[in-house]
């Protein structure tokens, strides 16, 4: 049942917080979302309709194709006539012209042949000749049209002159061949020149009205008629009503597209952040009191969802290359199975409804998402990311292919290409180690493949301790052992808990004699130190230790526990000393007492019982089953009695099941063993 009253529990810092992530995550969400086309359908022809039965949701025309279209284009120009424009002054000119250089040339004064060419130049004039230097010649067309003023005559072409035709007619002409020296010395082809002119005007414009003409589209598909339907084979004609449907739905998308679609994606991506925000505020409220955890986790989100966007709108590629298993990984691997499912399915919902085929989508990530978080169930080895992104690419191959199965005809109409897909997905998953410690560095988590690493003795940190303080690294493996024992009954981090208790005393380095663990012939320097002195020396192990942490640069997650293993408790031994000795004096308690804080993570709690309950133990005079568990009952009892374990999530029941581990464990280390017997001499 769901804790309404969780809102009254939380800051206005935590509600100013979470609304930040939602928020922010929602608006990049939104901003990168695909709304160039309102159809996304893959079109290919002769190849079977693989989608839902396409119903014409409003009327549209169906385009012919450019083919058909510049067919009919053509066809049209056929009745294109050309204007030209008569020149009604060139005639009269041209023969005046040739009139005053008969006047001017001695020879030609008193010829008859003046009179002669001048009637043959205004018979050629009268025909026609057109000029050949624009774009359209006269013999081109079997008409044009003669516009002489404010009219316009259609005229057949066949009897229009070029002007080398016009010349060519003039001398062959019986009476001036018999004169042509005399008409070469006139240079007559001064005297012809066109007296008919293209005019560009009306002419283009009565090409572009026959191209009108033609119409674009062939027919009218009516709202709510039937396109096409599943399994149908697209055909050259379905397919011309599929590529206008598209062009039809992109304007009319265009039109619609602006406040109502752009609120509807608000309100869709609005209501999965939300849900997954109050998923993580019921079960994971521990993830708000970091930002890194919650970073993360709107992070992969948004970034995966952007990524999606940005293939879909742009239309490159397919969705199934994008490798969304990594957010179950990582989640999972830095947090749990559980919030690693959710964040995933948010994510695939979210991108699903930029897609065509969403449930096709959904069921193949799901299944992926499913058995990666199956197969990551303890991430120790570099190995597993392989087998993990192997049984990610098979589950998500054979879920696609039962999908083609179901809907095909026949495995003849499966599409390859989506497999092709999938299989490099798994190899960019099988590839996101270097992700996976990109993503440690930056949002501070630590994976069990790094604790693994972190827990090899041969480490110059690690190798140290066993040389120079022999005896505290024989009592963290021991701490280890225990620690990691109870996390596991615990439900906690068994690896890092284990981890922690290798490097908790690391400290101890610098001074390795001042720990009784590590003096050998009972010679003990604290005889010749004060307590207060003493006390110092055993409480500066854990400043000593941070400092080495951030020198060796471990992770958060170590250097909090070597801070939180005494918590805020006291060097005991020295304060009770130094009170029993002092019983009249007030005693500073600070200088007996060590930094801390208190643990206040589960694994914290449990390396703090492990590490007071293993060092005093080595004390016990006897290990009988009574003196071990009377000795975990009065050191943990008094923990809890101190307040050591307010701040942890850590329960009584918890508490009561670390007790049993621990007094089971040492009743096995410290177990009796039988007396071998002596041979008789």
């Amino acid at each position: 049942m769901i804790n309404f009253n969780l809102k009254m529990q939380l800051t206005w810092r935590d509600i100013a917080l979470r609304a930040a992530y939602i928020i922010v995550t929602v608006a990049i969400i939104v901003w990168f979302m695909p709304r160039e086309s309102g159809f996304n359908y893959k079109i290919e022809k002769n190849t079977p309709w693989y989608y839902a039965d396409l119903t014409a949701p409003f009327d549209f025309p169906v385009y012919k194709s450019e083919a058909a279209l510049e067919q009919e284009r053509q066809a049209a120009l056929a009745d294109y006539h050309p204007y030209y424009t008569l020149l009604e002054d060139v005639p009269s000119r041209q023969v005046r012209l040739l009139k005053q250089r008969f006047n001017m040339s001695a020879a030609l004064q008193g010829s008859d042949l003046k009179v002669m060419l001048a009637n043959r130049l205004s018979n050629l004039y009268a025909r026609g000749i057109i000029d050949t230097r624009e774009p359209l010649a006269g013999d081109s067309m079997q008409t044009i049209w003669r516009v002489s003023g404010e009219t316009a005559q259609s005229i057949p072409s066949r009897g229009l002159l070029t002007p080398r035709q016009a010349y060519e007619q003039l001398m062959h002409d019986s009476v001036v061949s018999h004169l042509h020296s005399l008409v070469q010395e006139l240079d007559i082809n001064e005297f012809i020149v066109p007296n008919l002119v293209y005019d560009s005007v009306h002419s283009m414009q009565a090409r572009e009205d026959l191209i009108r003409s033609v119409a674009p589209s062939s027919q009218l598909v009516q709202r709510g008629q039937r396109i096409i339907s599943r399994g149908d084979i697209i055909t050259d004609d379905l397919f011309q009503v599929l590529m206008s449907y598209q062009k039809a739905a992109d304007d009319h998308f265009d039109r619609q597209k602006t406040g109502l679609t752009v609120l509807g994606e608000l309100l869709y991506v609005f209501i999965f952040i939300l849900l997954f925000t109050i998923y993580l505020g019921i079960y994971r409220k521990d993830y708000f009191s970091s930002w890194r955890p919650a970073a993360m986790l709107y992070a992969l989100i948004a970034i995966f969802s952007v990524m999606a966007a940005v293939l879909v709108g742009h239309n490159l590629l397919h969705v199934y290359i994008l490798p969304f298993a990594i957010v179950p990984i990582f989640v999972r691997v830095f947090m749990d199975s559980r919030t690693a499912f959710m964040a995933h399915i948010v994510l695939v919902l979210i991108t699903a409804c930029m897609l065509q085929r969403p449930l096709e989508f959904i069921a193949v990530e799901t299944v992926g998402a499913i058995v990666v978080i199956f197969a990551l169930r303890e991430l120790s080895s570099r190995s597993q990311l392989f087998w993990t992104a192997a049984l990610f690419t098979a589950s998500a191959m054979l879920t696609r292919l039962a999908i083609y199965l179901i809907k095909s005809r026949g495995t003849d109409t499966i599409d390859a290409s989506d497999f092709y897909y999938l299989l490099f997905c798994g190899l960019i998953v099988f590839c996101s180690y270097p992700l996976l410690y990109l993503v440690e560095k930056l949002f501070g988590f630590v994976s069990d493949i790094t604790l693994v690493e972190l827990s090899n003795t041969n480490r110059e940190l690690l190798r140290r301790m066993s040389e120079e303080a022999p005896g505290t690294f024989n009592h963290s493996i021991q701490v280890g052992n225990l620690a990691a024992e109870v996390a596991r009954k615990l439900n906690a981090n068994a690896q890092l808990v284990r981890t922690g208790a290798l490097y908790h005393d690391i400290g101890k380095i610098k001074n390795p004699i001042y720990f009784t663990e590590n003096q050998s012939g009972g010679i003990s320097p604290h005889e010749h130190l004060s307590y207060i002195e003493s006390a110092q020396y055993i409480i500066g192990h854990v400043t000593e230790g941070l400092k080495m942490a951030d020198k060796y640069q471990l992770p958060r997650q170590i250097r909090d526990l070597i801070a939180t293993h005494h918590g805020l408790g006291k060097a005991k031994y020295f304060y009770i000393k130094y009170k029993n000795e002092h019983p009249d004096e007030p005693v500073d308690e600070l200088l007996f007492t060590y930094p801390g804080p208190n643990p206040f993570t589960k694994e914290q709690a449990i390396l703090m019982m492990a590490d007071a309950v293993e060092a005093a133990s080595r004390s016990l005079p006897d290990y009988t089953e009574q003196s071990i568990r009377q000795l975990v009952e009065k050191i943990i009892n008094s923990m809890v009695a101190d307040g050591f374990f307010r701040e942890c999530p850590i329960t009584f029941r918890d508490i009561q099941y670390a007790k049993t581990v621990l007094i089971e464990k040492l009743k096995t280390i410290y177990h009796t063993r039988i007396s071998y017997p002596e041979a008789n001499k």
